[in-house]
């Protein structure tokens, strides 16, 4: 039985793990923020008046539900493709930032501009697709007919 071995860009989605820890912590703050700004103090999560500190702590609770899933998908894709699933982590970080900002204005349609992070949540499926195939022996250099490893690395 053979060890896990990391390919040497893994570094690479290490540091777009911590990249989306900031991201997470950004948000955070802004809540905090708002919170003073608008007095809502804790455990109160949502305000009965305050409809734009409503909004700004929904952005940073929509993140934090997806977060984990985001995390596995970015891992497991990082072991065959490092650099492709950073990528995708980074567009992943830049939306959620540009979700937030839209949904900052207090009409929350406007969260949609920044809706583009889940083309990389897809992204990080495909790759995690990709490498599940390839482990398995689906396809010749990698999963499918052009070979993931071949774009991606």
């Amino acid at each position: 039985m053979g060890g896990v071995s990391l390919p040497r860009e893994f570094g690479y989605v290490i540091l777009t793990v911590l990249g989306s820890w900031g991201t997470l912590m950004y948000l955070a703050v802004n809540v905090s923020k708002a919170r003073k700004k608008y007095n809502v103090m804790p455990p109160i999560l949502y305000s009965d008046t305050e409809m734009v500190y409503n909004c700004i702590q929904r952005a940073h609770q929509n993140a934090l539900e997806s977060y984990p899933s985001f995390l596995v998908l970015l891992l497991l894709a990082g072991l065959k493709y490092p650099k492709g699933a950073s990528a995708a982590g980074a567009v992943w970080c830049m939306g959620r930032i540009h979700y937030a900002h839209g949904y900052y204005t207090g009409e929350p349609d406007k969260r949609r501009q920044g809706a583009y992070f889940h083309l990389s949540e897809l992204v990080l499926i495909g790759m995690c697709l990709g490498h599940a195939g390839s482990l398995l022996g689906w396809g010749g250099r990698g999963w499918g007919r052009w070979g993931w490893r071949f774009f991606w690395r």
